[in-house]
Formats: C-alpha cells, structure tokens, sequence
C-alpha cells in the first residue's frame, strides 16, 4: 500500500486554475488521488505515490502551481484509503 497525504490548501486556490494545475503536476509525478475544491474557499488533495514524488508534490502546491493562485497555508497529513487508480479533479 503507497502512502497517502491529505492536503488542504488556503489562500486564492479556487477560480484560478488551481485544480487543473495540480492534476498536471500529478500527472508528471505519477501520483494518483483527488483534487476538489471545498465550500470553505479551500482546496482539498488526496495523493498516493512514493515519498519522494509526494515531497516534489507537496513543494510545488506550497509554490502555488496556478499563476493566479496564492497558496496562503497548508495542512498535510498521513491517512489511510483505498488505492486510488488514477488522479481525478472533482
């Protein structure tokens, strides 16, 4: 079983491109998991892949992949699901 990480992310992350660019970086990496954006304003990732890609994964959202977005703050955690298969934008 790959590791998993929840990541919400804060700040301009919604309505800028913020989705699509994460799902290119994960693509790129080879992660595969969720992207979806959250009624509070947040942006919430699920990202399975080796420890490695997901450091690489986690340096490009803290950098805010979208020009438009700013990445204010982000949470980042372990937690256990079911293997995901691909990486979906929600």
């Amino acid at each position: 079983m790959q590791p998993t990480l929840e990541i919400h992310v804060y700040g301009t992350v919604q309505g800028v491109g913020f989705r699509y660019s994460t799902k290119q970086i994960a693509d790129q990496l080879g992660i595969v998991g969720t992207v979806e954006n959250l009624a509070d304003g947040s942006v919430k990732i699920l990202a399975q892949g080796d420890y490695k890609k997901l450091d690489e994964l986690v340096a490009k959202i803290k950098d805010a992949p979208s020009p438009s977005a700013e990445v204010v703050d982000a949470s980042i955690k372990f937690t256990k699901l079911p293997a995901f298969t691909d990486f979906k934008t929600i």
